[in-house]
């Protein structure tokens, strides 16, 4: 009884993986916002009403692929800080996050148009995708805060009159309780570290949809300037 429900659920496993990758090849053809089920049924040699045994809307289908590519991001550019043998080097964990995060942009960019491109109408992503989302911001965030209780960081003034903590409460409330911040990190961190993520995806967004020709002969060289000149922005020496 047991190995006939393992084997049930290998096979389930299988299926899934290729309507998935069936799924990521018609995304590189038309684009999230025409992904039939109908045509990734026809691709994995399945009748449609197969398929709902799996997914059993579009939108199901394209959050699962969703979580899949914010996965396959996360887990490079924590592999990427990972493999920094000298965890103090903190601008070395920061910058080779970054350089993962451009190579996997690069190496995939139907993927990050997924993730980061037009929204798909009528389409709205469910909680589901939160984790798998941050998972490169919540890396970020732990190299800073590990360097700021390493007392590696340089003090960074605030700018404006206004209290910074007043417009990014939700982003330290989600890292507290993830225990990604610690209670000691000033909101202003927060704030360039919150800027630093936008910028990088900006920049990565500008490169990939066609918005820098022109301007940058070298995109990975003006990548790399990005990044550094948002280390010290943050406080990263």
């Amino acid at each position: 009884m047991t190995a006939t429900r393992t084997a049930r659920e290998r096979a389930r496993e299988e299926i899934t993986a290729e309507i998935l990758s069936a799924a990521r090849a018609q995304l590189r053809e038309t684009g999230p916002a025409a992904l039939s089920l109908r045509a990734v049924a026809r691709d994995v040699g399945m009748v449609s009403s197969a398929v709902y045994r799996y997914f059993a809307s579009r939108d199901e289908l394209l959050t699962a692929l969703l979580i899949a590519a914010y996965d396959d991001l996360g887990a490079a550019a924590e592999a990427a800080d990972d493999a920094v043998t000298d965890r103090r080097d903190y601008p070395g964990r920061w910058m080779a996050t970054c350089r993962a995060v451009r190579a996997w942009s690069v190496a995939h960019p139907h993927d990050y148009a997924l993730l980061y491109g037009s929204p798909v109408p009528g389409y709205a992503a469910p909680q589901d995708t939160v984790g798998p989302a941050t998972r490169v911001i919540v890396r970020l965030v732990e190299i800073i805060t590990d360097a700021h209780a390493a007392g590696a960081t340089e003090p960074v003034a605030a700018r404006g009159s206004e209290d910074p903590s007043m417009f990014v409460a939700g982003a330290i409330a989600y890292m507290r309780d993830r225990q990604v911040a610690a209670d000691d990190v000033p909101p202003e961190v927060v704030v360039r570290t919150l800027i630093a993520w936008s910028s990088l995806f900006g920049t990565l967004s500008f490169e990939l949809f066609g918005h820098l020709k022109g301007s940058v002969s070298d995109f990975e060289a003006y990548f790399e300037a990005v990044s550094l000149r948002l280390a010290g922005d943050i406080g990263l020496a």
